[in-house]
């Protein structure tokens, strides 16, 4: 079912399984908006929720308890690009008459498929991977019959509805994702490979590099390891700062998965909405720079990297 929005398609879906009283279980580190949502708007309404560090298992399980409804799920989460192991949550959840939900716009269904691993409802932000130009916002639900009416009924009163002009673009994305998925996937690598041998970067966050502390599982759950990658600046902030406006070809500017490759300073960006202590929490550092790549030539892009660096 298409929405309005990727957070339009988050918020009615969790919206339309939950009731007062119940708990919700969610990640430390989720998109923004699903953090502003489980930590400001479900509790208005009498939902109880706890967050876990996703990387340990056995912290969803420990969290479950008699009023749990949902788990909230999002891998690899923008932008420590940390893994949850899906099909591990999925079981245990299952065997405890939980449902799960997972956002799953960063790895897109081509590199991961949480249903095929148990999880029971999936959604994506269409205007990333899926609509692939940077031109519409649009998000996506995916799960049973039963599920899609409560959530449909749901955007009846919410009001998130797909426009119909949104529709046709992400039908249009979805004919190229592929070819562009597929690109992105190999210059985030050869970009990856880069950067974690330069002498100015001090380390760098992508599954797909054996160094990343859960290449194990990223390996057993996806295909490929997507487009987007972070990656700190020696020198904290101002040579973060410096990196970003000496960049040539990306833009600086937020968003992912389109045509053009993207940077943003998530420690300005993220800070400005929840505010430095929540940033800190989820361990993003003042030089901490993520970059979506786009579908420009690789080669083009690391040398824009290496005399961007030659500056800071």
């Amino acid at each position: 079912m298409m929405t309005a929005s990727g957070m339009g398609a988050i918020a009615s879906t969790i919206l339309a399984l939950v009731e007062r009283d119940d708990h919700v279980v969610g990640q430390t580190s989720h998109y923004i908006g699903t953090s502003n949502l489980l930590t400001d708007v479900l509790p208005k309404f009498g939902v109880q929720v706890s967050r876990v560090d996703q990387r340990d298992t056995r912290a969803f399980a420990n969290a479950i308890r008699r009023q749990t409804k949902l788990i909230i799920l999002e891998t690899p989460v923008n932008p420590t690009m940390r893994l949850t192991d899906l099909a591990a949550v999925a079981a245990i959840a299952r065997e405890r008459g939980v449902m799960t939900l997972c956002d799953n716009t960063v790895a897109t269904s081509l590199l991961q498929r949480p249903l095929e691993l148990g999880v029971d409802i999936v959604c994506h932000s269409a205007t990333k991977y899926i609509g692939g130009h940077h031109d519409l916002l649009a998000g996506a639900v995916v799960g049973t019959r039963a599920i899609l009416e409560r959530v449909w009924n749901m955007t009846m009163c919410l009001g998130p509805v797909a426009a119909p002009f949104n529709s046709w673009l992400a039908l249009r994305g979805v004919r190229t994702m592929q070819l562009r998925v597929d690109h992105q996937c190999r210059s985030a690598q050869a970009i990856a490979e880069y950067l974690s041998a330069h002498p100015k970067i001090v380390g760098v966050n992508y599954p797909g590099l054996t160094s990343h502390p859960q290449h194990e599982l990223a390996r057993r759950q996806m295909t490929a390891f997507g487009g987007l990658l972070s990656f700190e600046v020696k020198g904290g902030f101002e040579a973060g700062q410096a990196f970003v406006s000496a960049l040539e070809i990306p833009l600086n500017s937020g968003s992912l998965g389109g045509v053009e490759s993207l940077v943003i300073q998530p420690s300005v960006m993220w800070g400005a909405r929840v505010g430095a202590e929540q940033v800190a929490s989820q361990e993003i550092s003042d030089g901490l720079i993520r970059m979506a790549v786009g579908i420009e030539d690789t080669e083009d892009l690391i040398r824009d990297i290496a005399q961007a660096l030659d500056q800071v």
